[in-house]
């Protein structure tokens, strides 16, 4: 990781402090989203009520970030809120290593997810704020969640391979734990209020950019519910090993973690709001390929690696044009807003969807619906964002 170093703005930037968060936050997220969901088939349960114990996690996305960011943005103190969550995250999810009752099942996951899920967008805030005018560079400190992904998803499957995946609640809490240490050492930083000239959060969301971002983002997650609820799944019951699971999920993060070493250029060249359009379409032919082509290996290693769009590429656009749409005292609560829109309500009706139509439609049926989201979205990124950049570059107003 790097170590700190001096900007004439923003002084000393604590990168490996700040990577480490991310390490430990996205282990977490990696030893979780791929394998909970196999977790839940061996505890016997069906595949709504696994599409709705993974949709409970993502709704609560759309509440947690929005209070704790309004929290941060009105009291300051942001990395205490974090530290607060990161130890109450730990505390709802140890009850969930001996829980077998569906009712209690989805309780302590929402109880969870409630602080997990609230702690992130207030350190997107942090780290941003750190950076300061290098907000470019964000992801050079972000690629090291996508490495703690990869060990856990590339690491976990020989160990939880069989009756080993009762282990993996133990697993989960041991990096929750993590975090929260890490949290203990991360300095906090107020960010330059006066940066720019104070905006009411209201006045932001009336923009047609900012509310067509929201909508990309939304819908663009909600693609991803299948994936993220059920791709494990869908690759065992074409005849997959646990092992190459891990390794598919770790090779999408791998091309992830690509993208990261390089998209401030690309931002700086090209715009967020191209990337983010070009993101979208490249996710929605991910989808495609993993409908009709699933059981053909190098189609699928081709599927995957387009995660470095459907992740990389939305992921980095949406954090560069959050930060220029909420500035300020409003960071707080426009990293919230991004979180519980995409990954929260986007997340949730994803997985909601995923779990209904599972049975019903396929995976690969399901699969091409995911697709037709990911369009969608695209063309909300079109009309809000992209054809209004291509008009400006140009000199085109209206």
């Amino acid at each position: 990781m790097h170590e700190a170093v001096e900007h004439p703005r923003t002084g000393r930037i604590p990168y490996a402090r700040l990577s480490a968060f991310y390490f430990f936050y996205f282990a977490s997220l990696g030893a979780f989203i791929p394998f909970w969901s196999l977790y839940l088939q061996h505890l016997g349960l069906s595949a709504p009520r696994i599409g709705a114990a993974m949709a409970v996690v993502m709704a609560t996305k759309i509440v947690a970030p929005n209070l704790w960011g309004w929290i941060a943005d009105h009291y300051g103190q942001r990395m205490r809120i974090i530290r607060l969550a990161g130890l109450a995250a730990v505390a709802c999810f140890a009850p969930l290593a001996f829980t077998r009752g569906f009712g209690w099942i989805l309780f302590w996951l929402g109880a969870f997810a409630f602080f997990w899920n609230a702690a992130l967008p207030q350190f997107e805030a942090v780290t941003l704020n750190h950076l300061g005018p290098d907000s470019h560079r964000y992801a050079r400190v972000r690629l090291w969640g996508s490495v703690g992904f990869i060990l856990a998803v590339a690491g976990l499957p020989h160990w939880l391979a069989g009756p080993g995946i009762e282990q993996l609640p133990a697993v989960v809490l041991g990096l929750l734990a993590g975090i929260w240490l890490n949290t203990l050492w991360v300095p906090d930083h107020p960010g330059d209020p006066g940066a720019a000239p104070p905006l009411r959060l209201r006045a932001v969301l009336r923009r047609p950019a900012t509310l067509a971002l929201l909508a990309a983002c939304l819908l663009g997650q909600a693609s991803h519910g299948p994936y993220y609820a059920f791709f494990s799944i869908y690759l065992e019951a074409h005849g997959y090993s646990r092992e190459a699971v891990g390794l598919y999920w770790a090779l999408g993060v791998v091309a992830e973690v690509l993208v990261f070493l390089v998209i401030h250029r690309w931002l700086c060249r090209f715009g967020a709001e191209r990337i983010l359009l070009a993101a979208l379409l490249l996710t929605a032919l991910r989808w495609l390929l993993l409908a009709g082509f699933v059981e053909v290996a190098p189609v699928l290693l081709g599927a995957q690696l387009l995660h470095a769009a459907s992740f990389g590429l939305l992921h980095a656009s949406a954090i560069e044009l959050v930060h220029r749409f909420f500035p300020g005292r409003l960071q707080g609560r426009g990293q919230a807003l991004y979180s519980s829109t995409s990954f929260g309500l986007g997340g949730a009706l994803g997985s909601l969807y995923a779990g209904r139509l599972w049975d019903v439609m396929g995976g690969g049926g399901v699969f091409a619906a995911s697709a037709a989201v990911a369009l969608l979205g695209a063309w909300a990124a079109w009309l809000g964002l992209a054809r209004v950049q291509a008009r400006s570059s140009n000199g085109v107003v209206g």
